[in-house]
């Protein structure tokens, strides 16, 4: 089954830390994708930059409306993702449970699976 760990965190967090202090928080992050890879769970994993760099994009009625970050009104932002390859949604979970990203962010665990469902 496939799974994704979204990495869900404070939109600002990011300003509160020195670039020192992120590339340490990032280098652990690394070592995590890469214990997983080498575990034969990870399919895929990002990085994403801050919404500052962000776009929102709809089309109502024909009629685009483009919005550029940052969102004042957005008070998290997704910081990155994981996709994994697990048996169960109790791995998953376990796997979750281990992220660095768990002590300053939130980890959203879900099952990729069709729209409609």
């Amino acid at each position: 089954m496939t799974y994704m760990l979204l990495i869900v965190e404070p939109a600002d967090q990011r300003n509160d830390r020195t670039e020192a202090e992120g590339r340490v928080l990032y280098d652990r992050m690394l070592a995590y994708g890469a214990d997983l890879q080498s575990r034969g769970l990870l399919l895929e994993a990002q990085s994403l930059a801050s919404t500052k760099q962000a776009a929102r994009l709809q089309v109502r009625n024909g009629e685009r409306r483009l919005v550029d970050g940052p969102f004042a009104e957005a008070k998290e932002m997704v910081g990155g993702f994981f996709l994994l390859d697990c048996a169960t949604r109790a791995e998953a979970l376990e796997i979750a449970a281990t992220c660095p990203a768990a002590e300053w962010a939130t980890i959203e665990v879900r099952e990729v699976a069709p729209c409609y469902k």
